[in-house]
C-alpha cells in the first residue's frame, strides 16, 4: 500500500491536537450554561449576562476551530 495518506504534517498534527478539542468541548459547555440561564431566569439583567455567556462560548469554540485550520 504506496499510497497511503502520511498524517505527520505539521496541519495534521495540530488538527489532531487534543487540547483543541478539549478547548471546543469547554466552549460548548459555557454556550449550554448561557442558553440554559437565558431560559431559567426572568430578569433582563440576567439575560444579558446569560447573552454574554453564550457570546464568550461562542467565541471559545470558534477559537478552536480556527486553531484547527490554522488559520
Amino acid at each position: 500500500m504506496e499510497n497511503e495518506l502520511k498524517h505527520n504534517t505539521d496541519s495534521m498534527k495540530a488538527a489532531n491536537d487534543p487540547g483543541i478539542y478539549k478547548l471546543i468541548i469547554f466552549g460548548v459547555i459555557v454556550c449550554m450554561v448561557g442558553v440554559f440561564a437565558r431560559f431559567a431566569f426572568d430578569s433582563w439583567i440576567l439575560s444579558l449576562v446569560c447573552w454574554i455567556v453564550l457570546f464568550i462560548g461562542v467565541f471559545i469554540c470558534i477559537k478552536g476551530v480556527f486553531k484547527i485550520l490554522d488559520a
